[in-house]
C-alpha cells in the first residue's frame, strides 16, 4: 500500500526544501553582488568627483590662460583623468579593457575617429588614448557653470549650431588636433547602427581629413539607451576597441556619408553573427 505521501503526489516537505534553497541560493546571490555593486558605484562616484574639481580649476583657468597652451592642457589633463578611471575599473576586476590599438596613433595629426555608441561610456574610452581630441559636445553640457569649463579650457565644440560646428572642428584639424565623432548622434537606439548624420564627412572633406573607423564592442547593454544608472550589471563588463578601414575624403560628402554608414553597418551586423557565446566570460550576477 503506497503511503499517503507518494499518493498525494510530491511530497510537500521536498517543494518547501526546494523553495527554500531557491531563496537560499538568491539571498547568497544578492550578497556577494553588493560588494561589486558599491564598488562600481564608488568607480562612477570617482568619475564625478575628479571632473568637479578640474572643473573648478579650469574655470579659474580658463579667463587668464592663452588658447593655445589652455586647449593643451585641457585635452591632457581630460584624457589623464579618464586613463585612470578605466585604470581603477580595470584593477578592481570591474571592467576588462582592451583600447591599445589607438596608442600608435596618439599623436597622429589631423585625424578624425569616428565610432559607433553603444553606452554612455564610450567618448571616455576614445579620449582616455588620444590627448589631443577634441568632442563634439552638447549646447546645454559646454554652457554648464559646473559641468562645462573642463571642456571648454579644452576648447570643445558645441553643437549649437552646424555652421559653427563644422568651421571650428576644420580649424582645429588644420591646427593639428583630433576630432572623435559619434556620427549616430546618439546612443545606439536600435541594434546594430542608428542613421548616420552627414556632418563628419563634411568636416572631412573641407579640413581635408581622414576618418579613422574605430569599433567599440561590448559584452554588456551597461548604460546603453534606456539602462538606469541605479541598475548594476553582470560583471566584469569588457570594451573592446578595434580599429576598421581608413576612409579618404571625398569631393561628394554624401557619398562618403552611404558607404561610411553601410561599412559599419556590414560590419557590426556580421560580427553579431559570429559571436558565440562560448566566448563570453563568467562575470558575477546583476542585482536586477
Amino acid at each position: 500500500m503506497p503511503s499517503p505521501r507518494a499518493a498525494c503526489g510530491t511530497d510537500p516537505l521536498l517543494r518547501f526544501d526546494r523553495t527554500d534553497e531557491m531563496s537560499m541560493t538568491r539571498v547568497l546571490r544578492i550578497l556577494t553582488t553588493i560588494p561589486l555593486a558599491l564598488m562600481l558605484y564608488a568607480l562612477l562616484l570617482f568619475l564625478g568627483l575628479i571632473s568637479l574639481v578640474w572643473n573648478f580649476v579650469a574655470m579659474l583657468l580658463y579667463p587668464v590662460m592663452p588658447e593655445a597652451p589652455a586647449r593643451k592642457l585641457g585635452r591632457l589633463t581630460i584624457a589623464l583623468a579618464y586613463r585612470m578611471f578605466w585604470g581603477l575599473a580595470s584593477v578592481t576586476g570591474m571592467m576588462r579593457i582592451d583600447a591599445s590599438c589607438l596608442d600608435p596613433m596618439r599623436s597622429e595629426p589631423g585625424v578624425i575617429f569616428v565610432a559607433n555608441h553603444p553606452t554612455m561610456l564610450d567618448a571616455l574610452l576614445l579620449v582616455a588614448r588620444l590627448p589631443r581630441s577634441a568632442c563634439i559636445m552638447k549646447a546645454d553640457l559646454l554652457r554648464n557653470i559646473f559641468l562645462g569649463a573642463g571642456a571648454r579650457l579644452a576648447r570643445y565644440i558645441s553643437n549649437e549650431s552646424a555652421r559653427t560646428m563644422v568651421r571650428l572642428a576644420v580649424a582645429d584639424l588644420r591646427n593639428g588636433g583630433q576630432l572623435v565623432i559619434f556620427p549616430e548622434g546618439t546612443r545606439t537606439v536600435t541594434p546594430p547602427l542608428n542613421p548616420f548624420g552627414h556632418g563628419v564627412t563634411l568636416i572631412a572633406k573641407l579640413a581635408q581629413a581622414p576618418i579613422q573607423t574605430v569599433f567599440i564592442e561590448t559584452d554588456s547593454p551597461y548604460l546603453s539607451k534606456g539602462w538606469p544608472l541605479w541598475r548594476v550589471p553582470p560583471l566584469p563588463i569588457v570594451f573592446r576597441l578595434r580599429l576598421g578601414q581608413r576612409f579618404a575624403p571625398m569631393q561628394d560628402s554624401h557619398v562618403l556619408q552611404s558607404e561610411l554608414e553601410q561599412y559599419f553597418r556590414q560590419n557590426m551586423e556580421q560580427r553579431a553573427t559570429d559571436a558565440s557565446p562560448a566566448c563570453q566570460t563568467p562575470r558575477a550576477h546583476t542585482l536586477s
